[in-house]
Formats: C-alpha cells, structure tokens, sequence
C-alpha cells in the first residue's frame, strides 16, 4: 500500500521500518526532518509537510504526543486532512482525547475521508521488534482494507468498536492501568527496601505470579532505576492520565486512583522528572519513604 507516516520519534521509527519491511511504501513526515531523513536509507520518501505525506496515500498513521501535535498535523496549514483522498484512511495512533477523536472523524466525514482509531501498546522496542499489540476501532469494511499495516507492525489486532474514539478510550484506559502499575510497584519495593528485604526477589515471584512481560519489563525498570533514557517519558504519562480523567468526568465514572496518580506524577515533575521514563514516578512513593532514589537525570544532576 501507499503509506503516509506523520511523526518520526521513537515509536514511530520502528513501525515505519516494519512497515518497509513488509513491502509498503511509506512516505515520513517528521517535525523535526533530520529524523525523517534517517529512514531514507531503509527506502522511505521524505515529505515536506503532513498534506505531501498524505498525497495520493491509501493510508496516513499519526503517531504524535498530543492533541495540540495532532491538530496541527491534521487541520492545520498545510495538515494532512487538506490532501488526503476521498475513501482514503487516517490512522490515528496517538494518544488524545475522546474529544479531539470526535472532531477528527467529524472532519473527516465532511470531506469523505475515513478516520479509524489505531492505537498501539508498546514501548520502541516493541515497535522495532514487531511486537506491538494494535487497537483499532471504526468502519469494518476499512479496517479489514488496513489489517495488512496492522500486521506490519504488531503481534497481535484487536477490534474496539465502531467508532474511532472507542481505540483511544481503549488506549486511555490502558495507560492508566500501566500508570497504576507503575505505583503499585514504586509503593511495594518503597516498604521491601526500607524493610531490608530483597526486591529483585519478590520481582521474580510477581513475574511467575502474573506472566506478564508488562510486570516482568516494567518491574525491573523500576527495580533498577533506570529511567534515563526514557521509553516514555513521564510528561507524557502525566498527558494520558489527565485524559482518563478528561474521558471519565465526560461519562460521569468517578476514577479516584486516577486523581492519585496525577498529583504524584506532578511531585515528580517538581523534582525535575519531567524527561524521564514515566516508571520514575516510583521515585515520589521512595522519597515518600526517606529512601535514597536516583539522581533526577544526567542534565540536571
């Protein structure tokens, strides 16, 4: 297929490359173009705007951090929607609001074009090695038109509903609980160490107890850490928890954890976290404990 790929970061490189690999043509557009100038050399085109990158695409992902990144890239001057073909598909992978979701497919629609939620669980590695788990909402007949790009760059598709919003509520969702996660072992290894007691141990047991390469890579993270350089930063996860509780309040669903996890990942931003992997916020429960945590990061220390 005819692909346009909007954003080039570290997600977005190894699903690009996949997407090559398979045998697609792939046109990148990338804010920032040195970075799309990389994917030269495993045969993409480089685009000068959103709109060349959807010109004369069957299909165009958006892998971008925010609402603000993705308007601009789709409504904006010279944005995607303005060139995309009448029957041709977004593929909206970036984490944002059910409301801005909304809006695209409405956009869409006018102009007879088709959106369709893709979003992706993962962390680069995961896009590099094919192994992302995708989740897709929207129109059938165009899903099934898309699930040869589905399965360039993940393991595994899943159907979320039938409108495109369903994948990022899907996806908002999901964050939250790895956010949540990610607390839960920040408090529990907080008390193991304080405790004396070995935390790579009990480590191992959660790993057996839920067989999860969630818990298993997360947890060691966490366990070591290790958060610089980041796989996801933990701005970002501050973004998608302010948008759990966006989606909630919209359906009148009380999420009280979710008001937990934003004032703690605020704590963390005040101690200059702002740039590390989200799974720091570990570091807020360990200093709530008068643990010794890791230096904030290599620029600040």
């Amino acid at each position: 297929m005819q692909v346009g790929f909007i954003g080039a970061g570290k997600m977005g490189t190894g699903m690009v490359r996949n997407l090559l690999r398979a045998g697609h043509q792939v046109t990148v557009y990338n804010r920032t173009r040195e970075k799309a100038e990389a994917l030269r050399g495993d045969g993409a085109q480089v685009a000068a705007s959103p709109a060349e990158a959807a010109h004369t695409a069957e299909a165009v992902f958006t892998i971008l951090s925010d609402d603000h990144a993705v308007s601009e890239a789709v409504l904006g001057e010279n944005g995607l929607a303005s060139a995309l073909e009448k029957g041709a598909a977004h593929l909206s992978g970036s984490t944002i609001s059910v409301a801005l979701a909304r809006r695209l497919q409405e956009e869409h629609a006018r102009r007879g074009q088709i959106l369709l939620g893709a979003n992706v669980f993962g962390r680069p590695e995961a896009a590099e090695k094919k192994q992302l788990i995708v989740v897709t909402a929207g129109d059938g007949a165009a899903i099934e038109r898309c699930r040869a790009l589905f399965d360039a760059i993940g393991r595994k598709t899943f159907i979320a509903g039938d409108d495109p919003w369903n994948a990022n509520l899907f996806k908002i969702s999901g964050n939250f609980m790895i956010a949540s996660m990610l607390e839960t072992f920040g408090e529990a290894f907080a008390t193991l160490r304080k405790a004396g007691v070995d935390h790579y141990a009990f480590l191992e047991i959660i790993g057996g107890l839920f067989g999860s390469p969630i818990y298993k890579n997360y947890g060691k993270i966490v366990a070591d850490q290790n958060f610089d350089p980041p796989g996801f930063e933990l701005k970002l996860g501050l973004k998608d928890v302010g948008l759990a509780l966006e989606a909630a309040a919209g359906f009148d669903a009380p999420m009280p954890f979710a008001s937990i996890l934003r004032d703690h990942f605020l704590s963390a931003l005040a101690h200059g976290q702002e740039k590390l992997d989200w799974g720091s916020i570990a570091l807020v429960a360990a200093r709530n404990a008068g643990l010794e945590t890791a230096k904030a990061s290599s620029k600040t220390a």
